[in-house]
């Protein structure tokens, strides 16, 4: 049986358009925050008002702490974060796709993966990034970005690992092993072309996971630093101010 079919005989169904316009929003918000400094009409680090100025015309959603315009440090402020994000949940998907697919056919590689995984999984996420982060020379958002990979790995290779578990017992695989195939053909051919909903399903996941955990670092000042415009930092340095200018906390945590 071709590795395109799946183990009932049926093959992969193609997206719905349905799908399609329930990611579209997503989608556009995210090409908006790529594309956002060529809207800001302000400079990032120019004061434009009094410290937490009113919303107005002159700018839209206030100013901060300094008086920058918050709409033109927002629009500059969601590149990274979701270039990092991507980057994150593309590494990570890819690193537990492979890994869990060997493991499934590869009893001893599976039995390493496992016990290396379960042993990842028990560190606490934030306790782990703080170490990475803190240890790295430098610091700053490689070192989050990196810190985000290695913790996101070990749970996703526990995830395709088990969605690839039941097709290495299938007929398909078995004539294939029958045959002479090595592990690598077993684990490419047959197995990876059956888990395309499981690892487009992860990469959403880890996506998600990786805005929380960048965002969550640079609230804590473990990647980005001021004066540089990212979300979690506005959130951080404005706070005091919320009652001022509410936008200059709430914009930047609404788009996160």
């Amino acid at each position: 049986m071709s590795a395109a079919t799946v183990s009932d005989g049926r093959r992969p169904r193609r997206a719905r358009p349905g799908a399609l316009l329930r990611t579209a929003p997503a989608a556009l918000f995210g090409l908006a925050a790529l594309a956002g400094p060529l809207l800001a009409a302000e400079p990032v680090d120019k004061p434009v008002t009094a410290p937490y100025g009113e919303a107005g015309a002159d700018a839209l959603l206030g100013g901060d702490q300094l008086g920058r315009d918050v709409l033109s440090r927002l629009l500059h402020g969601g590149g990274a974060l979701i270039a990092g994000a991507l980057t994150v949940a593309a590494v990570v998907t890819l690193l537990a796709t492979l890994l869990g697919c060997f493991a499934a056919v590869s009893p001893r590689t599976g039995r390493l993966v496992e016990r290396a995984a379960d042993t990842a999984i028990l560190l606490p996420p934030v306790l782990g990034i703080m170490l990475l982060a803190l240890a790295w020379p430098g610091g700053g958002r490689l070192a989050i970005t990196v810190a985000a990979i290695v913790l996101g790995t070990p749970y996703a290779v526990r995830i395709v690992a088990g969605a690839a578990a039941p097709l290495a017992a299938t007929g398909f695989v078995e004539a294939a092993v029958a045959s002479g195939e090595r592990v690598g053909h077993l684990a490419l051919r047959e197995i990876l072309p059956n888990l395309r909903a499981t690892v487009l399903a992860l990469f959403g996941l880890r996506f998600v996971d990786a805005v929380y955990v960048i965002s969550m670092a640079g609230f804590l000042q473990l990647g980005p630093q001021p004066p540089e415009a990212d979300w979690a930092l506005m959130i951080r340095e404005n706070a005091p101010g919320i009652l001022l200018n509410p936008w200059a906390v709430v914009a930047p945590a609404l788009a996160i």
